[in-house]
């Protein structure tokens, strides 16, 4: 053990939200912090460069690499969840695209946790976003975040895809982040002249140069420091030693839908059966921490076609070197891009009250492997497109629970993809869906073929049981420490104080009251945004 270290405010983890945190609570100069990140930095050439994320996607340098239980849904396939391990967390290797979510997401977070509302959340938003598109006042344009609209940039075969949509009755939405969300649309993207823009380079990078800001990286937290029923610091490892921090007001955790829950079931915080069962003394019961996980579940179609796609431009050698000469050059190209360049989201049944699923087109086309076979997500020798889809709001829910008492211990993590009738049923009708845009005349004039799953594959069952052997995660795990006012259900309250303990406080992904519709990765850093207003507004 060294000495004890004391700051006005320890966060965990210095992701998504962790890193807002980290910049707002340090802003007026009142306040010491002292962030503790188990990766390291974020300043690596393929975490910069926005579509790096296909070389990240098993680099353990800055990815936890999580795997799951086998799922009995997906005929006992474990699934592959990449989750940031370094500065900006998961905004530092995920796919970029950014999704505010729909006014009904907020309202069923309202109806739990009074004030996180739309009309609650949306300033929110605007404060953080540099909306880099058409002007708009229901978009943030000077916030630490540059969101950046694509239109000018997207592959020539994203208006195949838009045509396509038109033919089946879709129509084109130019911002579903402005009003209604209803409609194909083309992806907006945390990028900034051809950077990725995560939230280490948004709001960390700033924060480092002042004074009142300490950040330990390659630091893992160990469990909570309690005093009684009160938090008072962190135990973490650092530098190959065992090191003690205290805070003055407040621990807050950020580490993340999977890290989070963890490190308070170590801390003798969750379920009392799961904890006793390995050898951890129950501290404070809370039966909902690790509970009611909810991820969106993926599956696709690829198709080849007779003209070109990025998998000429990023496959073979002269295809590469051009693409590097544009990035170099003039931060231009494919590399400043996601592979998610086109979706939208829609309505299976008018009488819904928002979408309910969403869409992906990517004009390239892969083969997902095994963790671990290859270091990157390679695109297929052919000229080739993927569509796929996620449903919105699905209702299975899934858990995260300690293996053991050992912090370096994976946690177990069981998704229960699939567990319900309503997630069966969408996942088949997405499939449907993606038939009927494949056989539209719009895609028809440059299909080759459906390389998978193949036209042989038809009826119901052929379907549900391909959506089995390879649906995917689409990385968006959350509700692992969800908000709301009953303690035997959720594990924080409305302003995100965990219950039946002072002086903690959870802000990242796991306490969202329900899974967003989209990705989750612009609701993550509101949240970050909305506690920091909390707690400020608390230490007055």
């Amino acid at each position: 053990m060294t000495s004890t270290l004391t700051f006005d405010y320890i966060i965990v983890g210095a992701g998504s939200a962790g890193a807002v945190l980290a910049n707002r609570l340090t802003e007026s100069g009142k306040h010491s912090v002292l962030v503790l990140e188990a990766g390291g930095s974020d300043l690596t050439p393929y975490v910069q460069l926005p579509l790096g994320y296909g070389k990240v996607y098993y680099d353990e340098k800055v990815n936890w690499k999580y795997l799951t239980e086998p799922v009995a849904q997906l005929n006992n396939r474990p699934s592959y969840w990449p989750r940031g391990k370094v500065f900006g967390g998961s905004s530092s290797i995920n796919a970029m695209v950014y999704v505010r979510g729909h006014e009904r997401d907020y309202a069923e977070w309202e109806s739990v946790a009074p004030g996180w509302s739309w009309e609650n959340v949306e300033p929110v938003f605007k404060k953080m976003e540099s909306w880099r598109g058409a002007s708009d006042e229901r978009r943030g344009e000077s916030g630490p975040l540059s969101v950046t609209d694509i239109r000018d940039m997207a592959h020539p075969l994203c208006d195949n895809y838009f045509e396509a949509a038109k033919q089946i009755q879709i129509p084109r939405n130019d911002d579903y982040n402005a009003g209604d969300m209803d409609g194909a649309a083309l992806y907006q993207i945390t990028t900034d002249k051809g950077l990725r823009a995560s939230t280490a380079r948004a709001y960390l990078r700033p924060a480092l140069k002042r004074k009142n800001l300490t950040v330990h990286k390659k630091a893992l937290a160990h469990r909570i420091l309690l005093e009684g029923d009160k938090a008072i610091g962190i135990e973490y490892a650092h530098q190959g030693v065992t090191k003690t921090a205290h805070a003055r007001a407040e621990v807050i955790l950020s580490a993340g839908a999977v890290n989070s829950p963890q490190l308070m079931q170590l801390s003798g915080l969750g379920p009392q059966a799961i904890l006793a069962n390995v050898g951890i003394q129950p501290k404070v019961d809370l039966p909902a921490v690790g509970q009611h996980m909810s991820d969106h579940l993926g599956a696709d179609i690829v198709c080849r076609t007779n003209v070109p796609t990025l998998n000429q431009a990023l496959g073979p050698w002269h295809g590469k070197l051009r693409a590097a000469l544009q990035f170099v050059f003039g931060r231009k190209g494919p590399l400043t891009l996601s592979l998610n360049q086109a979706g939208g989201f829609i309505r299976t049944d008018s009488n819904l009250e928002g979408p309910d699923l969403q869409l992906y087109f990517s004009p390239v086309s892969y083969t997902r492997a095994p963790p671990g076979t290859r270091p990157l997500i390679s695109p297929d020798p052919f000229p080739g497109f993927l569509i796929g889809y996620n449903p919105c709001k699905p209702t299975s829910q899934g858990t995260v629970s300690v293996r053991s008492s050992d912090p370096n211990d994976a946690p177990l993590i069981q998704p229960n993809y699939l567990d319900t009738e309503h997630d069966r049923e969408l996942m088949l009708k997405g499939m449907r869906l993606m038939r009927q845009f494949t056989a539209a005349a719009a895609f028809q004039s440059v299909v080759e073929e459906e390389v998978y799953p193949g036209l042989s594959v038809e009826t119901d069952e052929q379907l549900n049981e391909f959506i089995r052997d390879n649906a995917w995660t689409v990385f968006h795990p959350c509700c692992t420490c969800r908000m709301g006012q009953d303690e035997k259900t959720s594990v924080v309250n409305e302003k995100l104080q965990v219950h039946g303990v002072r002086n903690l406080r959870i802000a990242d992904a796991s306490v969202f009251a329900t899974i967003p519709t989209g990705n989750t990765n612009a609701p993550a850093i509101m949240v970050g945004e909305k506690a920091s207003d909390l707690i400020l507004s608390d230490a007055k």
